[in-house]
């Protein structure tokens, strides 16, 4: 049996800020924006060669605008660290320049939110080399930098910047340029999400899992297979695939459930198909948690694998639940929450998706990101199912956040319950050369709030804790069947921050060296110890 150490308190949404586009479809940033320039994307790559053979790119012309900044804004703050580095490609051709132009490019970073939001802006200048593509990196914590306004603090250390703006050889003048620019790219500082609020719930609970510690067969306790076809000869989408309940197209293997895709004719209920594979819907159904997903991806053009969760009411010929009797609710109206969707023929990206009455097929709600060990390399792939909104994230950088300004049944069908999927699916796209691929994973949780709330904590433990929210400290109140017991204080990352042992009945803990944030803190003596969130102004 394979052992591992289960951080009850790590669960809480602390993630990094990603913003990219590489103008093929996979994009982070809602739109790029003109300010006395044009600004058209995509378009095709005009020089597709050396460091970019992309196939679509931005195009940028400042036709004499006085300013001529294109620019996109950031839901969240942009924070920057030692290791937080904007980068991006570009083109200049030396016959699409007029005057006397110094050859260069800005990236500035500004608040939007005040009047005049160039007046506390930061900037960055770096030359560029003609007639090529080159890759431009903008440093703010190595490179030179001009703070408009010489009071504004080290850029390292602001919290309002949420515009980013680029411009081609400066401002205050008429002369011409036309630029290509692609592959924008940066990873921020790492930040509680949506600036946290201390009400959120805390998904500290593992209520449910497999770890795939048995070899051989799927465990039946808590996985389905679901193989009828439900369109009587076919699958939605186009899907031209069988699912298949053999291990063949699935089982357990050295701690890894394998989901194989196969090129191989198959006849099941009356209909031949040229290919195989496998879809699971777990026996369990939640509202509200967190999901995570330890998972390597398969490869080839019109492969589709999916992790994604439905409507335990949905009504779908075949599914689990169905099956058992709940399935009241058409799609879309019963929800859909696509984690992690990855296509073959677009090998590094993958994408999250919601999919209501109030759009679903080609739906406008998601977002993605690249990840270039997809099918590599393991990652856990997340969902937090808030009350009010769904975070998507993959190793903890997140690149989508689904929050309707209106929750109603067409916008939110989600204070129901939802099981998970898994599959593989075959477009009719496929690889003529396809022979197999498989989606190994390595485990499947889902967490909840604990059970035990900060009173119950506080009655089972006789401990208190005041004030809360805490600036500098705190003090610890027990009674004196505690003495003695080891308290611990764990950050939001689940590193030990703090450990000491109660010697009175109160303890004065000092907490002035910690970042604000959410902590948890754990009396390790008692069974069954639980987390008393602790909230650092």
């Amino acid at each position: 049996m394979r052992l591992f150490l289960l951080l009850l308190f790590i669960h809480i949404s602390a993630f990094s800020q990603l913003l990219q586009d590489d103008f093929e479809g996979n994009s982070t940033i809602t739109s790029w924006d003109a300010d006395d320039c044009l600004v058209e994307y995509p378009v095709s790559n005009p020089f597709q060669e050396s460091i970019n053979s992309s196939s679509n790119v931005l195009s940028y012309h400042d036709v004499g605008g006085q300013y001529a900044n294109m620019f996109f804004d950031s839901n969240n703050s942009i924070l920057l660290s030692e290791n937080s580095v904007f980068s991006l490609k570009i083109y200049v051709s030396s016959s699409e320049i007029t005057g006397n132009q110094p050859n260069q490019i800005s990236l500035k970073l500004q608040n939007n939110t005040i009047g005049a939001p160039w007046s506390t802006q930061s900037e960055i200048i770096k030359p560029l080399v003609l007639d090529e593509w080159q890759e431009v990196t903008f440093d703010f914590a190595n490179d030179n930098y001009i703070n408009l306004d010489p009071a504004s603090p080290n850029p390292l250390e602001r919290t309002d910047f949420n515009r980013v703006l680029l411009q081609v050889n400066g401002e205050d003048n008429n002369d011409q340029v036309l630029a290509y620019i692609d592959d924008f790219y940066f990873v921020g500082e790492e930040a509680n999400e949506d600036n946290p609020n201390p009400d959120d719930p805390v998904y500290d609970e593992l209520v449910w899992s497999d770890e795939f510690e048995q070899d051989g067969p799927i465990d039946t306790e808590k996985w389905y297979h679901q193989t009828i076809l439900p369109n009587g000869n076919s699958w939605f989408n186009g899907e031209i695939q069988h699912y298949t309940d053999r291990t063949e197209n699935s089982y357990v293997e050295d701690g890894k459930l394998h989901i194989i895709a196969k090129s191989e004719a198959y006849t099941d209920q009356g209909v031949t198909k040229n290919y195989t594979s496998a879809r699971l819907n777990s026996k369990f159904a939640f509202t509200y948690g967190r999901v995570e997903v330890k998972a390597k991806l398969p490869t080839g053009v019109g492969t589709w694998p999916a992790i994604w969760m439905l409507g335990k009411n949905i009504d779908e010929l075949g599914t689990y639940w169905d099956n058992e009797g709940f399935g009241t609710t058409p799609w879309p109206a019963c929800g859909e929450i696509d984690i992690m969707e990855h296509w073959g023929v677009n090998q590094n990206f993958i994408q999250s998706a919601m999919h209501t009455p109030s759009s679903f097929g080609g739906t406008v709600n998601h977002g993605g990101q690249v990840i270039p060990t997809a099918s590599s390399d393991y990652h856990v792939y997340s969902l937090d199912w808030y009350e009010d909104r769904m975070v998507f994230s993959v190793d903890g950088t997140v690149h989508y956040v689904y929050q309707p300004n209106e929750q109603n049944t067409s916008t939110w069908p989600f204070n129901e319950e939802q099981f998970i999927l898994l599959n593989i699916a075959i477009e009719p796209s496929i690889d003529p050369d396809f022979t197999e691929s498989s989606m190994d994973i390595e485990y499947v949780r889902v967490y909840q709030e604990s059970s035990m709330n900060t009173s119950n904590f506080e009655e089972n433990n006789k401990l208190k804790v005041s004030p809360n929210p805490v600036k500098n400290s705190f003090i610890l109140q027990a009674v004196n069947a505690h003495l003695g017991d080891e308290i611990q204080l764990y950050n939001s990352q689940g590193a030990l921050m703090k450990r000491f042992t109660i010697s009175q009945l109160q303890t004065n803990v000092d907490v002035s060296n910690l970042s604000s944030g959410i902590y948890f803190l754990r009396n390790t003596s008692i069974q069954n110890p639980t987390s008393l969130k602790v909230i650092k102004e």
